[in-house]
């Protein structure tokens, strides 16, 4: 009871501080160096990364220490995502996130297990109240790992304010060692609507990017007229690892004075989607390139921009010539400058931008709804961030949805009338997304009410009806029906699916639920003995594995051990 109020005393002190970053607050939720694969805010597929990803050697297992005193206040076990990840509460109101730990410490495992046992789940969100696990900062609450959607060992570090907005954690006086000024592979140059252009052109221009020796660029002086705006392609990198990470600044000057500023230190998870919006999508999904644009679209909600006149946009004027200039700054104050000398020249653009369109158009203020032959597609309202022409149609129980190379901000419902089919077709039907260059068919979440299977995606493109009708596999690993495993730590097995994909599993030995850690990275279940489960000398596993259509594969083993 006194831990809580003195919690909750400090709890009202500081939480009017939010926007004053203390500097000692917080330690290192490591005790090596911080080298980072990942910064603050970097652009990821459809999000802004939310942390600092720090490097732990190639290793797992490193000890990760509670950065200030509080309490645990959230733990989440998934097989995607952060995979193992603890939150914790402190006094300020700052919450710390740690993610891809590959185990708790003893104190915290043992409760989550506990829990996970109750339940028979390995993922399971837990909420401990205030007192349940107090943490001292320097305390050892996790170990290093490579859980969830972790491309490689490393730790996720997250610090949210108390509206749970991740802030860049580099603001509470954690060090990188970073003497590298931004790198920039490539600007372009847009005309934004018909009676603009730029070099002659209505078309979105490349512009010739020239390195100067100081590490700074200009690029080819270019003619324009009317509004434009440009983009810039740019990543940092620190000095003790090679990776491409996100800036911390982008300001540009139009004429010397300042008319757009991307400030990347705190966002909400919100707007995070809305990271689609900053980038020319279009560009990104074709060339696999992230253009961050130096204008604000419309319906563009984001709140990182800052100083910013007529939303970034330049109006270039006949014979008039003009100087643009990109600043783009990294955490600890590395410049980088791009110089862009625009003369402004009214002429008639030599080519403009060929336009398409279809019976189907898409109101973004309104709800759309496209029908054909036993197909629906239905989207809210607010969808998409503009009107378009879409490329909508069927074929059998193929759909093409346009291109997958817009934006898209809401789930939308693609249905199938599917009561052609015999009950036993209908249990094996599932709705695939259709990608990449071999067509490989990736199985969309489906539901089934009566006669219509239902998915609902982000993602335009082309979607069919198919059937998995090959059960999954399980494959012991290292170990056979009938052998003693005194000496064995773990109990492993590798289960695999690969049509419609794993949708759940069950394990028991001798009738007895165990936890069994999938990892879908290497496509493993693993038991580990030191649960205590085992007390018999002769063991019978069974592990039953089900695919998402209702596919299910039975294995079944004895083993001894004493």
């Amino acid at each position: 009871m006194r831990n809580t109020l003195i919690f909750f005393i400090l709890f009202s002190v500081f939480s009017q501080a939010q926007d004053i970053y203390p500097q000692d607050y917080f330690r290192s939720p490591l005790d090596i160096e911080l080298v980072l694969s990942g910064t603050f805010a970097e652009l990821r597929s459809n999000h802004f990364h939310s942390g600092l990803d720090i490097k732990t050697k190639q290793r797992e297992g490193l000890n990760v220490y509670a950065t200030a005193s509080g309490y645990v206040s959230r733990i989440k076990v998934s097989h995607y995502g952060y995979g193992k990840a603890i939150y914790v509460t402190h006094p300020n109101g700052y919450v710390t996130v740690y993610g891809h730990v590959q185990r708790f410490s003893d104190k915290i495992e043992a409760y989550v297990k506990k829990l996970q046992y109750k339940k028979e789940s390995f993922e399971i969100e837990l909420f401990p109240d205030l007192n349940d696990l107090v943490v001292t900062k320097g305390d050892i609450i996790a170990y290093s790992g490579n859980t969830g959607g972790s491309g490689g060992p490393h730790l996720h570090y997250e610090i949210r304010d108390n509206q749970e907005r991740p802030i860049n954690p580099l603001l509470f006086g954690l060090k990188v060692k970073d003497t590298k000024k931004p790198l920039v592979s490539s600007v372009y140059a847009y005309p934004i609507n018909d009676l603009s252009h730029v070099n002659g052109s209505n078309l979105k221009q490349k512009l010739r990017l020239i390195p100067l020796n100081n590490g700074d660029y200009k690029t080819e002086d270019l003619t324009a007229y009317g509004k434009i705006g440009f983009a810039v392609n740019t990543i940092d990198r620190q000095d003790l690892a090679a990776n491409k990470n996100g800036v911390f600044k982008i300001e540009t000057f139009y004429n010397g004075m300042q008319n757009f500023t991307i400030d990347f230190r705190k966002f909400s998870f919100s707007e995070t989607k809305h990271l689609n919006r900053l980038i020319d999508y279009k560009h990104y999904k074709d060339e696999k390139e992230r253009l961050q644009k130096l204008f604000i679209d419309s319906n563009n909600p984001l709140s990182l921009y800052k100083n910013v006149i007529d939303d970034g946009y330049l109006i270039i004027y006949d014979t008039l010539s003009n100087v643009y200039k990109v600043k783009i700054t990294d955490f600890e104050g590395n410049q980088t400058n791009i110089d862009i000398n625009i003369k402004g020249i009214d002429q008639q653009p030599n080519d403009v931008a060929e336009t398409f369109t279809s019976p189907y158009y898409i109101k973004t203020n309104e709800v759309n709804v496209l029908e054909d032959q036993n197909i629906k597609v239905e989207f809210p309202k607010q969808t998409f961030y503009e009107d378009f022409f879409i490329d909508f149609k069927v074929s059998g129980d193929t759909l093409k949805l346009d291109d997958n190379n817009k934006a898209v901000k809401k789930y939308f419902k693609i249905s199938y009338d599917v009561s052609s089919y015999s009950p036993k077709d209908l249990k094996q039907l599932y709705i695939a997304n259709v990608v990449g260059w071999n067509n490989f068919l990736n199985y969309s979440s489906t539901k089934q009410e009566k006669n219509t299977l239902y998915t609902r995606t982000k993602n335009l493109g082309t979607y069919c009806l198919t059937r998995d009708t090959v059960k999954p596999t399980i494959t012991p690993v290292s170990f056979k029906d009938g052998q003693w495993l005194s000496k064995y730590r773990f109990l492993k097995l590798k289960i695999e699916d690969k049509e419609s994909g794993i949708s759940n599993y069950r394990a028991t030995i001798n009738d007895q639920w165990i936890l069994m850690e999938y990892d879908y990275k290497t496509k493993t279940l693993t038991y580990d003995f030191n649960d205590k489960v085992v007390t018999d000398t002769k063991n019978n596993l069974k592990v039953i594995v089900t695919d998402n259509v209702g596919n299910s594969s039975t294995f079944e083993a004895s083993f001894f051990r004493k």
